[in-house]
């Protein structure tokens, strides 16, 4: 394979057998190309329009810098000079989003990731492989595509594909500078034209000289037709051969100005890595010749850009290994990848593949990920986990005034946004984020809800959209889960499965989460029983392994509160109601505890509260994710107050109307989650007087439980 350079510019071609003198040969150097092509690389082109080039200059600069990346990139708007601390629009002065300009460059549409916006700003200098873990929506295959604008320029390539004399199933490859491709190939088209056109004009001087002899001379009139006949085909079948002197153009950059960005999620093999088409005729002259059926793959398509692979444990191991060795060796023949195909017997000369490699997925994505390809990509590259939030502060919310204004041009279908409209939507990605002094970064689905608010506007042929439509977009688009906890609160009103007053022993009102955005009601009951032999605790509700393990830590705190022998009794503990799913996590523990100390003790529980909360061995109550639906679901469902964690309650973020419907209480221990749910003054403090001495506190007084920034929801 000849790459062009100055080093192999006069050097002889390996192989092949290809003579100089040969008119037929494939062109082996710059100064073989065909008649008309010049050999200048600077061969009359504008550096402006030259492919790898920006903006006309040749050494990198654009439009900013390469520094000036995303979130660094400031709103052009005016912006106030005292901005208030309770400003959602970060101080910007704005009517609408008609009055923030949208940047260019995918690169400065970037919002958060600061990490890994450093980590892709240093890759693309360096030329250096990334693999991007994280949340789907969290902006990997953005950052990816951001990063073909930011590579180094580079001489981008055309990757020709030549027949071989002497073997045609080992097609010749060649590469030539970008634009070039296109011109050698309509020179050798039209080599082949002139040459088709001195064989048809010498045909037909034959048959006219064989069709008069026929007639005039032998009488012969059908032995002339016949002989007529196969000179036409002996003429045809020999200029198959011209045709197949005209390379296959398989990587054509002419028109590229920026590195080659291919995104090759879920390819098949034939895709990614190139294929070769099968040929029905392999015999017999209508052969189709071997080096015109090459495809060429994204690996090498991507060749001096960029490669984005998103889940990249879809690919199966045979893919990720020849993956890896284009990476190692920064090329790779192309073959068919049908053994049952013809395009099985052919195999080029390795075609170049230096490009950039940047995987993706979530979590799952490194188990079922080749070891050795991930090896290859931290060896030469970084490795990045995406976040979910980032900090709360006027210049990121100016920035989220930008991203709606950024989704509102993309769309190109949607009415501006007004002032009150970005406001709601930068609230939503308060309370999407979870976490107090936060915002959501998970902008694919913030970017949906977005959407269907201006299409409700311009469903209406507003000219603008506002509050109001935001609003109704919020309840339009709903995720399944929210919709389905949303049926089954309804169905169980119907059916009076819930119970939002009055006292029951053994009965509470838990809270779970269904997917990642939904509340629902889950209530616990429990009930004691003579054991025929040892006693156990028994659960049932589909209990996953994380919800088995908290009824184990809760069934700690039951045997050394109970006065009696309960070696002697059974506990059953019933989720009511799970359905399929079943329940994972440990969030509904101090729902446990209470449940079964109240039939324990034959004490009633407070129908009109709910709770949710992690319990510890020695009593203390810990944080868990997902309050904010949890408490939301608990109104939904007529409580009139929910029990969280102390812990949690930075966590909370529930809308409006909901604020003056429950009445939230933190807790930090067992024994306050009891004093608040039984009945009875006198039982009741007997019992949280006894808990309090028996298992004490982990806690220091004063000392609060801080958890994981994203717990378990359920």
């Amino acid at each position: 394979m000849s790459n062009d350079t100055e080093e192999d510019e006069h050097a002889p071609e390996e192989g092949g057998g290809v003579t100089e003198d040969d008119p037929e040969s494939p062109p082996e150097r710059e100064d073989r190309l065909p008649e008309g092509i010049a050999d200048d690389p600077e061969d009359g082109i504008d550096p402006g329009d030259r492919p790898g080039s920006r903006n006309g200059h040749s050494d990198g600069e654009t439009d900013g810098t390469i520094d000036d990346l995303g979130s660094d990139v400031e709103v052009d708007a005016e912006v106030a000079d005292d901005i208030g601390e309770d400003d959602l629009l970060g101080g910007l002065k704005i009517d609408s989003t008609d009055e923030i300009d949208v940047p260019d460059r995918l690169v400065d549409q970037v919002i958060g990731q600061e990490h890994a916006r450093d980590v892709v700003m240093k890759a693309a200098k360096q030329r250096r492989h990334v693999m991007m873990i994280g949340s789907p929506g969290t902006g990997k295959s953005m950052l990816a595509k951001a990063m073909s604008e930011l590579l180094p320029p580079e001489e981008l390539q055309d990757v020709l594909v030549y027949h071989n004399p002497d073997d045609g199933n080992n097609p010749k490859v060649r590469t030539v500078p970008a634009g070039k491709g296109d011109q050698i190939v309509e020179a050798h088209k039209e080599e082949a034209r002139k040459r088709n056109q001195m064989r048809s004009f010498l045909m037909w001087i034959i048959i006219a000289i064989v069709i008069g002899y026929s007639f005039i001379i032998a009488g012969q009139i059908l032995l002339g037709i016949l002989a007529a006949g196969v000179i036409y085909l002996a003429f045809r079948y020999g200029s198959r051969g011209s045709d197949a002197m005209v390379p296959n153009l398989i990587v054509n950059n002419a028109d590229t100005t920026t590195a080659p960005f291919e995104d090759a999620t879920g390819a098949h093999a034939g895709a990614l890595l190139g294929d070769v088409r099968h040929d029905p005729f392999q015999s017999g002259g209508m052969e189709t010749p071997s080096h015109d059926r090459v495809e060429p793959g994204a690996i090498h398509k991507a060749n001096k850009g960029v490669l984005f692979v998103d889940e990249i444990n879809t690919l199966d191991i045979r893919s990720q290994q020849h993956l890896m060795t284009a990476i190692q060796e920064g090329e790779f023949h192309i073959t068919g990848q049908s053994e049952r195909s013809s395009g099985a017997m052919v195999q080029t000369e390795p075609v170049p593949t230096d490009f950039i490699m940047i995987a993706a997925g979530n979590l799952d994505a490194m188990e079922n990920m080749h070891p050795a390809l991930r090896s290859r990509i931290k060896g030469y590259g970084y490795e990045v986990y995406m976040d979910d939030t980032i900090e709360d502060t006027p210049d990121m919310r100016r920035k989220y005034a930008r991203f709606v204004a950024q989704e509102v041009s993309k769309d190109g279908r949607l009415p501006e946004y007004s002032a009150e409209a970005i406001e709601e939507v930068i609230l939503e990605a308060r309370r999407r984020a979870g976490r107090k002094g936060h915002l959501t970064l998970k902008l694919r689905n913030l970017g949906g809800l977005v959407r269907v608010a201006g299409d409700i506007a311009r469903s209406e042929d507003a000219d603008f959209v506002t509050r109001d439509h935001v609003l109704q977009a919020k309840g339009r688009s709903r995720s399944i889960e929210q919709q389905l906890a949303d049926d089954y609160i309804e169905r169980r009103k119907d059916y009076e499965l819930q119970v939002s007053e009055g006292y029951q022993v053994g009965r509470v009102n838990g809270l779970a989460v269904m997917g990642e955005d939904s509340g629902i009601m889950l209530p616990v009951m429990a009930e004691v029983t003579p054991s025929q032999g040892p006693g156990e605790v028994i659960a049932t509700g589909q209990l996953k392994e994380m919800a088995q393990e908290a009824v184990s830590n809760v069934s700690a705190i039951i045997k050394k509160f109970s006065d009696e022998n309960i070696s002697e009794k059974d506990i059953h503990i019933q989720f009511v109601q799970t359905g399929q799913q079943g329940v994972d996590g440990d969030s509904a523990s101090i729902t446990v505890a209470t449940a079964v100390i109240s039939a324990l003790e034959d004490v009633g529980v407070d129908q009109s509260l709910a709770m949710t909360g992690s319990l510890s061995v020695r009593g203390d109550v810990l944080p868990v994710g997902g309050v904010t639906h949890k408490i939301e679901a608990a109104a939904k469902s007529g409580c009139d107050r929910v029990i969280i964690p102390a812990a949690n309650m930075q966590d909370v973020m529930i809308e409006e109307e909901y604020e003056e419907m429950v009445e939230i209480i933190p807790v930090s221990h067992i024994s306050e989650v009891l004093d608040i749910a039984l009945e009875g003054e006198p039982e009741k403090d007997s019992l949280v007087a006894r808990l309090k001495s028996i298992t004490g506190s982990a806690l220091s007084k004063g000392e609060t439980v801080s958890g994981p920034s994203s717990p378990s929801p359920q």
